[in-house]
C-alpha cells in the first residue's frame, strides 16, 4: 500500500481497461476527476456501477469519448449517457452482481473505493456503501481508496485492512448528500399513509428509494416494535428509531439490529450511522438474498414503478425503451415479502406523471422492461387507495387497478377494459 497523489495512483490504468466505482455516498469522486483529466491518453475505459452521485460528474466534456459507462443500476447523473453511445445498461438482480465479479464475467482490473480512516489496526469501513464492494476488491487486480477523514466508520462487514489496498489517496471532503424528506407531496404523503394502514406492529420493512418510503415513514408513529431490513435507507428512519417506534425485536435474523446494505442521505444520516452498532451494513447478496429475506416475519416491501398495465405487469425501469433506472433489488424483496408469513410485497406509485398521463395502462409502453411480473404483485397504492391483486384473475386485476387510477382516466381504462374482457 502506497500513499500518494490521485493523479499518481491512477497512472495504473490504462486503455481497455474495466474500472469498479464504488456507490451511492461513496461514490469516489476525488479519484473520478482526477481519472476525467487523462482522457486525452486514455481510449475504451469501461466504468462499471450502480447508483452513483455527483451531478457533474459524468459529461461528455469530462470524459470526452475515453470512458464507456456500462451501468448495472442506472442513477441520475449517468441517465443521459447511458442512453448514448458512451454507455449502455446491464440488467441483472441487485443480489447476483457479485457473482459478475466472482465468476469473472465482468471481471475487473481496477477498483476504486472511498473508506473511511483505518483504525489502529489497520482496518478501514466501506462507509456507507458495503452492498457490491466487497466482491468487487477481492476480485479487482488492482484497488485503490480515497481515504476520507469525513467518511463514517459503520458496523458489519464493511471492514477491509489496509492491506487489501494498493493505493491510498487521502483526502478531507463531506460526502454528498440528497434530502429524500423535502420531496414529499400530498400525494406521496397519501400514498403513504395507505400504506401504513397494510402495516402491522411487528413487522420488518423494506424500503425502496425517494419520497414514497420517507412518506410511509413519518405515518408509523404509532406502530410498535417494527423491524427493518433493507437495502437502503435514508433520514426518515431515524425519528422512528428515537421514537422506539424500530426496535427490531420480532426479526428472525438479526435481532435488534438494522440491516441494510448502503444508505444515502443528509449529514444527520451519516453521524447517525457512523460507529452505530445499531446498523449492520452486509454484503448485497446476503441481504437481498431471497431466503434470508423471507425468514423475518411480516415482511413488508414497499417499491416503485414507473408504469404498470392493467393486468399488473410493473415496468420499473425504463420509459419505453429509455433507460431511466434499473431492476435493482425490487424482484429480491418483492418474492422475499411474499413468502414471508404474513408478509406484504408493496408496488406504489402515483396515480398519473407531472404531465397528466395515466401510469396505470391499458398496455406497456414498446419497449417497456417488465421488472416485476404481474405473477408477483400482490398489493398496489396509489394515492387513491389499494389494489389487492393476488388471487384475482386479468379482469378482476384490471378493474381494481381502474378503481384506484386517477379519476381523469378512469373512463378511457373502463373502455379499454371493456375492450378487452368485454
Amino acid at each position: 500500500m502506497q500513499r500518494m497523489s490521485s493523479q499518481s495512483a491512477l497512472e495504473i490504468i490504462k486503455s481497455g481497461d474495466r474500472v469498479f466505482l464504488q456507490g451511492g455516498a461513496a461514490t469516489p469522486s476525488i479519484l473520478l476527476r482526477a481519472l476525467f483529466k487523462r482522457k486525452e491518453e486514455l481510449k475504451n475505459v469501461e466504468l462499471i456501477s450502480i447508483t452513483t452521485l455527483g451531478d457533474d460528474l459524468f459529461n461528455s466534456e469530462n470524459m470526452g469519448n475515453s470512458f464507456f459507462v456500462n451501468s448495472l443500476f442506472v442513477s441520475k447523473n449517468v441517465r443521459k449517457i447511458v442512453n448514448t453511445d458512451l454507455g449502455e445498461y446491464v440488467p441483472v438482480f441487485l443480489s447476483e452482481i457479485p457473482l459478475l465479479f466472482k465468476n469473472n464475467i465482468l471481471p475487473i482490473d481496477v477498483a476504486l473505493i472511498h473508506v473511511s480512516l483505518p483504525d489502529k489496526h489497520g482496518y478501514c469501513s466501506l462507509g456507507t456503501s458495503v452492498d457490491t464492494v466487497r466482491s468487487a476488491i477481492a476480485n479487482a487486480k488492482h484497488v485503490i481508496a480515497q481515504v476520507n477523514k469525513q467518511m463514517p466508520r459503520t458496523h458489519g462487514n464493511g471492514i477491509i485492512h489496509i492491506s487489501e489496498i494498493n493505493s491510498i489517496v487521502e483526502i478531507d471532503e463531506p460526502l454528498p448528500e440528497i434530502n429524500y424528506g423535502k420531496k414529499i407531496d400530498e400525494k406521496s404523503l397519501a400514498i403513504g399513509k395507505h400504506i401504513a394502514n397494510l402495516i402491522e406492529d411487528g413487522s420488518t420493512l423494506q424500503l425502496g428509494i425517494g419520497a414514497i418510503p420517507d412518506s410511509v415513514l413519518t405515518c408509523l408513529n404509532d406502530h410498535k416494535d417494527l423491524g427493518i431490513h433493507t437495502e437502503m435507507f435514508s433520514d426518515g428512519l431515524i425519528p422512528l428509531v428515537k421514537k422506539g417506534v424500530i426496535t427490531n425485536k420480532f426479526k428472525t435474523n438479526h435481532q435488534g439490529k438494522i440491516v441494510t446494505s448502503f444508505v444515502v442521505g443528509t449529514k444527520e444520516l451519516y453521524n447517525f450511522v457512523d460507529d452505530n452498532p445499531l446498523v449492520s451494513f452486509l454484503d448485497i447478496d446476503y441481504v437481498n438474498d431471497t431466503s434470508v429475506i423471507r425468514a423475518n416475519p411480516k415482511v413488508v416491501a414497499i417499491n416503485s414503478a414507473i408504469e404498470i398495465d392493467i393486468t399488473g405487469q410493473v415496468c420499473a425501469d425504463s420509459i419505453g425503451t429509455y433507460q431511466y433506472s434499473g431492476v435493482g433489488g425490487q424482484m429480491d424483496f418483492i418474492r422475499g415479502a411474499a413468502l414471508s408469513k404474513g408478509g406484504k410485497p408493496i408496488i406504489a406509485l402515483k396515480s398519473a406523471t407531472k404531465d397528466g398521463f395515466s401510469k396505470i395502462v391499458p398496455f406497456l409502453k414498446q419497449g417497456a422492461g417488465v421488472v416485476t411480473s404481474r405473477a408477483h404483485v400482490h398489493y398496489v397504492v396509489t394515492e387513491y387507495g389499494v389494489a389487492y391483486l393476488f388471487g384475482k384473475n386479468l379482469h378482476q386485476r384490471a378493474i381494481a387497478l381502474m378503481n384506484i387510477a386517477h379519476p381523469d382516466h378512469r373512463e378511457e381504462l373502463d373502455k379499454e377494459i371493456y375492450k378487452r374482457f368485454g
